[in-house]
């Protein structure tokens, strides 16, 4: 202890006669705590704190400051020291050389020298930030001058009366200054799932090779039209897989930062000064096309959870196409509108999750959960109250407007028979036949332009005016807060605005191809750009309502972030409700969207799908991406930078587009409408990102886009009906380069691969809580036809110019292979149907594919089958999906592939080779009107001739099946093996079309017993009939006709 003792003060003794005053006491209490004292303090305090272990532990601490820099010599006179640290401070800029370089000069002025040289300098007008990072300020002696106090910092700051924080030039606002952070990030798949699964993808390959080798060396010259049929399908299978399989090489995941863009976008700063949103504007695409098929009433609630979503209202623009013209959807949006200045209020007040009230009133959850708002239950009673009125409306519309129209009409009629009279001096000609057309009418009295309920020439579907609504005014650039007990609700301090909405019907005449969905898209974006031209476009299906409030920012994280401007479009996760638990038909489809959509994440970005997705408006119109890269070589190994498009100015990356850019050079591309023209530029120098760090390329500054939205005037409104007109796309390249793509039924991954052929990337935004719900059919029927509207458009790209054989040297070599796939995979069925039937040729021949069931097969089977088992565990590992997931979707290829497909294949040659188009209908969107089971749209069986082919499989595999049971039974030298191998590919054939049995069995219990009976009566005389004409060569029929 005493050496202890004798150690400190030795040491306290040597510290006193340097000059440097950096030096910091660190002593372990009783208590076991480390207390870290100023020399001064530990004199004053040392009786205080004397105990028999305070100075065991004992160190002293030595920070690097100016007059104690680290590598300095420790045996040096302490003036030498003083005299060196003299001349180092004098190196410093913003610091004076003392006069003297002895102890005489060092006391106390030369303790506040220091001081002063630390905070003094040249440097003050620099961030605390900045300083920290170029050590012109030293935090260690900071914190020893401030006499054992916290300090000066971000976590602490001293009184206005310190002396010491206010002496030294700073204030708390130098600790404000935060370090750039990203919007997104990207987060790979762990190494120890990643690199197994790429190793048993090749291992699986090699062993593949050597299968289809041996195969090929070792026919069945017993049969070898069954060798021949399994060996090019197996080949082809094979192949289909490496298509599949490759582009999953490499799967990504991503995240955002909704606090980050809070800060970047809505934080008061020096660009900022008030904190308005500098986010840029997002239009909102809607399309329906049918009432009967898609009701309103889900439309109108897609709108709504629309309206509510947390984005800026003055930057949010709605618009709904009503493809089809009707009244009924016009009204039903119009009681939409007025039913969500009460229900947008609320959801904002009560941060209401998901905002589709008919969802948000159906979840089986407790309402209450995490609401304090004392006023919550009675503000959730009165609007379900509305609500449930409001739905009333709604249903209540086409008998309104069937008796509006029947009252009109009658007044009419009266009209012209009151004409006629008076024409006929008061008397009602006897002969005359008084005609009236039975027009529909809206509510205020006049004819409604669109299609009528009794068609006539203008007002039908396919020949009716082009209609322009504004139901909901441009939203005032402030937020403008409700009062007291406004409409029966207290909305004190809460926005009240909502969104600008418009409703769209483009104008159609006869002779015109109006494209379809397409078409209705492009009208769409057009109208627009004319009206709101928000830089990024977010399209979704009628019955696809925004489960995530917050779904619009996190799609605006990706394309404001560093690189966003190489972004085409971002695609969220299609996820559906109303799905059956068991998921008989894959209607959640998880194998794709959560595993080949994350694998394309992970190389140019993922396929456009047709909804969910946020567009940048620039590369609708076909241009070209600022930046892009080239690949050459046979598997695209060489990667060059692409020729960029030539810039007139220097700083032409701050600066938007000018009419000498290229692309702009083509006024014919867009049409003849000069103010669609100038907002191409506009729109793309408000898609910029923010360009806040030397990083971020072809960016804007901050505050760019602070300026309100002038509101609409009569001239923009008749413009943007202008550019819906029938005839405005005439001689230019709408659907050809600009806008979405015409020529195929599937024009969605078309109009994303053009955006990918020509550089762009695209990315996929996966939120923890889903950001869109959608439903799906759950009827058989229903399930294969739209599977059937997917594999035809996929024919149509094989056999069209957009096929990724031909694609340009900007896509990478796995997109190129995942884009083949798009076309081919609907091939695959040709070979999937006879290697269905393969098992039931096995047993009526008796004969195999193979020789015989020997090791080597058995063993290849088993590695194949062991490896693909492996691969797919891994994959569910990475994706996230479930084994029952993924075996319910290998259930669904068989019966798809064996139907949907080969039908898809058919149509597409004949449209190829015949020229016969092809026409779909909608798929059907109504809801389950059966209270008692809300699937009984699952048990329906709605019959169509999709059920041939693999009704068929089903039929004669099973009859083959008790044929080869019987005949190996009743023969002399029974082949077991044989017998066994076509058994196990029949059950194969019939696992996987299991789902589709039990879909054509109906509801449980509907099918009676006797049914089963006497099939299985029939398949056992036919397999003896067939045992008997045509026996095979291992039975012998006796002189009397018995089997021996």
């Amino acid at each position: 202890m005493a050496g202890s003792n004798n150690h400190r003060k030795t040491s306290s003794t040597s510290g006193a006669n340097r000059s440097s005053d950096g030096v910091k006491f660190q002593r372990r209490t009783s208590s076991g705590r480390l207390v870290s004292l100023s020399r001064d303090e530990e004199s004053e305090n040392s009786g205080e704190y004397a105990g028999p272990n305070d100075y065991i532990n004992y160190t002293v601490m030595m920070p690097p400051t100016p007059d104690n820099q680290p590598g300095a010599s420790s045996n040096k006179a302490d003036g030498q020291g003083s005299s060196q640290s003299g001349t180092q401070d004098s190196q410093r800029p913003g610091k004076t050389k003392r006069a003297g370089g002895g102890d005489d000069a060092g006391g106390e002025s030369g303790k506040m020298d220091r001081r002063m040289s630390v905070m003094k300098n040249s440097n003050n007008n620099k961030s605390m930030l900045l300083r920290s990072q170029t050590t012109d300020f030293d935090h260690n002696r900071w914190l020893f001058e401030s006499k054992g106090k916290y300090g000066i910092g971000s976590a602490y700051w001293p009184p206005e009366d310190d002396d010491y924080a206010n002496e030294n030039g700073v204030s708390p606002a130098d600790f404000l200054d935060k370090p750039w952070k990203p919007l997104t990030r990207k987060i790979n798949v762990p190494a120890k799932i990643l690199s197994p699964y790429r190793v048993l993808i090749c291992i699986r390959l090699v062993v593949l090779v050597f299968f289809m080798t041996w195969r090929i060396k070792n026919p069945n010259k017993d049969a070898m039209w069954l060798w021949a049929i399994s060996i090019i399908c197996e080949m082809w299978f094979a192949f289909s897989w490496l298509l599949d399989v490759l582009p999953k090489f490499n799967p990504i995941n991503r995240a955002t930062d909704l606090n980050a863009l809070k800060e970047k976008f809505e934080t008061p700063s020096a660009a900022n000064p008030n904190g308005r949103s500098d986010l840029p504007g997002v239009d909102i695409f809607i399309s329906t096309a049918d009432p009967e098929k898609e009701p309103p009433l889900v439309t109108a609630n897609t709108i709504l959870s629309i309206l509510a979503c947390e984005y800026p209202v003055e930057k949010m623009s709605i618009y709904i196409s009503d493809d089809g013209g009707a009244i009924l959807t016009f009204e039903a949006m119009a009681e939409a509108v007025n039913f969500a200045e009460v229900w947008v209020p609320f959801c904002r007040k009560h941060n209401i999750e998901p905002r589709n009230p008919d969802s948000y009133f159906s979840q089986k959850t407790d309402p209450t959960k995490n609401k304090k708002r004392p006023d919550f239950v009675k503000d959730r009673r009165w609007i379900k109250r509305e609500y449930d009125e409001f739905k009333v409306r709604i249903n209540g519309l086409p008998e309104v407007i069937r008796k509006r129209c029947d009252m009109h009409n009658s007044r009419e009629g009266k009209k012209e028979k009151q004409l006629a009279k008076d024409n006929n001096g008061g008397v009602m000609p006897p002969d005359q036949d008084i005609k009236v057309t039975k027009a529909t009418w809206m509510a205020d009295g006049t004819h409604w332009p669109g299609t009528w309920y009794s068609a006539v020439a203008d007002h039908k579907k396919g020949d009716h005016a082009g209609i322009l609504q504004i139901m909901s005014k441009v939203p005032e650039p402030d937020p403008v807060m409700g009062q007291l007990d406004e409409k029966k609700l207290d909305f004190t301090d809460i926005d009240i605005r909502i969104p600008m909405f418009a409703y769209v019907s483009r104008e159609k005449r006869p002779g015109y191809d109006h494209q379809k969905k397409a078409g209705a898209m492009n009208a769409l974006v057009r109208a627009s750009a004319i009206l709101s031209n928000g830089p990024f476009i977010l399209n979704l299906d009628c019955d696809h309502y925004l489960y995530n409030c917050m779904a619009i920012r996190e799609g605006i994280c990706f394309m404001m972030d560093r690189g966003g401007d190489r972004i085409c479009f971002i695609q969220f996760p299609q996820r559906f409700e109303g799905i059956d638990p068991s998921d008989r038909y894959a209607n959640h489809n998880t194998v794709f969207f959560d595993g080949n959509m994350r694998a394309l994440d992970g190389l140019q970005g993922p396929v456009y799908v047709g909804t969910g997705c946020m567009f940048r408006r620039y590369a609708l119109y076909g241009f070209h991406p600022p930046r892009a890269n080239e690949y050459s070589g046979l598997v695209g190994q060489n990667k060059a930078k692409a020729a960029n498009v030539p810039m007139n100015a220097d700083d032409a990356e701050t600066q938007p587009l000018t009419e000498d850019h290229p692309d702009l050079g083509v006024p014919k591309g867009f049409g003849n409408s000069t103010m669609f023209f100038e907002s191409i530029a506009v729109a793309e120098y408000q898609g910029r990102p923010l360009a806040d760090h030397v990083s971020i390329k072809n960016g804007r500054p901050p505050g760019a886009l602070l300026t309100p939205r002038p509101p609409l005037d009569a001239p923009t409104v008749a413009e943007a009906i202008a550019v819906i007109s029938c005839w405005y796309e005439d001689k230019t390249e709408w659907g050809d380069r600009v806008g979405w793509i015409y020529g195929s039924v599937t024009e969605d991954v078309v109009t994303g691969y053009r955006m990918h052929n020509r550089g762009w990337r695209s990315v996929y935004c996966v939120t923890k809580r889903d950001a869109f719900r959608g439903g799906a059919p759950i009827n058989l029927t229903d399930r294969l036809h739209q599977v059937l509207r997917w594999a035809t458009g996929s024919v149509e790209i094989f056999f069209s110019k957009n096929n990724a054989f031909l694609a340009s040297r900007r896509l990478k070599f796995l997109q190129r292979v995942a884009y083949l796939n798009v076309g081919i995979y609907p091939f695959t069925s040709i070979f999937l149907v006879a290697y269905c039937f393969l098992p039931a040729f096995c047993h009526f021949t008796g004969e195999f594919i193979i020789k015989q069931l020997d090791t080597m097969y058995l063993l290849y089977l088993l590695t194949i089958t062991v490896t693909l088992a492996l691969i797919s565990t891994l994959e569910v590992k990475w994706s996230g999906i479930s084994l029952e997931e993924f075996w319910r979707n290998e259930q669904f290829w068989a019966i798809g592939g064996s139907s949907a497909h080969l039908a898809a294949v058919i149509q597409g040659l004949l449209k190829v080779i015949a020229g016969i188009e092809i026409s779909f209908t909608l798929t059907t969107k109504a809801t389950a009107e059966d209270d008692e089971d809300i699937y009984a749209e699952l048990y329906i069986v709605k019959w169509t001739s999709l059920f041939i082919v693999p009704l068929t499989i089903i039929i004669v595999n099973l009859a083959a099946l008790v044929i080869g049971c019987a005949r190996t039974m009743y023969s002399e030298i029974p082949e077991w093996n044989k017998l066994m191998g076509g058994c196990f590919f029949t059950f194969w054939v019939l696992a996987h079309m299991y789902p589709f049995m039990k879909g054509l069995m109906g509801r449980k219990g509907r099918l009676p017993t006797i049914i089963y009976v006497w099939t299985g009566l029939v398949s056992i005389t036919v397999s003896l009939l067939y045992i008997t004409i045509a026996p095979h060569d291992g039975l012998r029929a006796g002189s009397d006709g018995n089997l021996q």
